[in-house]
């Protein structure tokens, strides 16, 4: 796995009345600290990629539909310099993703209904000088084709 990125395996706790499922706590090993909450949607099909942060953390789920996470490591002086990971995340495989500041990341819906997405990044968005730097889907600068690769094979 990319250096500095954690997953927390979220539970699901289910009675007759609902389910209610912690996404993030202060005590948990992979808090921060607190910058905001917001909610983003993702229509099937659609990627959103690719961007970084140079000082934010994301912390990301999935809490309705899938989607493929995938994450670039483009710190030169990182061990996992040039790696990719790939999650798929949401109703069917439950984590929160920790993203560290300098990981370009982006997502799939791979689901065949808009996907809900949560992330709970350590600082605000600053709306006079966003912390974001972006590159299209298709960039070559990243060595990803955000296609479906039929018969890959698991495990």
């Amino acid at each position: 796995m990319i250096d500095g990125v954690k997953i927390k395996k979220l539970n699901i706790i289910p009675d007759e009345r609902g389910k209610v499922m912690e996404i993030l706590r202060c005590d948990d090993e992979i808090f921060k600290e607190f910058g905001q909450v917001y909610m983003t949607t993702t229509y099937p099909g659609v990627v959103k990629a690719w961007h970084y942060h140079k000082i934010q953390t994301d912390n990301i789920c999935c809490v309705k539909g899938m989607i493929k996470v995938v994450l670039y490591d483009d710190r030169k002086d990182s061990r996992s310099y040039k790696k990719l990971d790939e999650f798929f995340i949401g109703e069917y495989n439950q984590i929160l993703i920790s993203i560290p500041h300098g990981i370009y990341h982006g997502w799939k819906c791979i689901s065949g209904v808009e996907a809900i997405v949560i992330n709970i990044p350590n600082k605000p968005y600053n709306r006079k000088t966003p912390d974001e730097y972006r590159l299209p889907p298709t960039t070559n600068k990243i060595p990803y084709k955000w296609v479906l690769t039929p018969g890959k094979k698991h495990g």
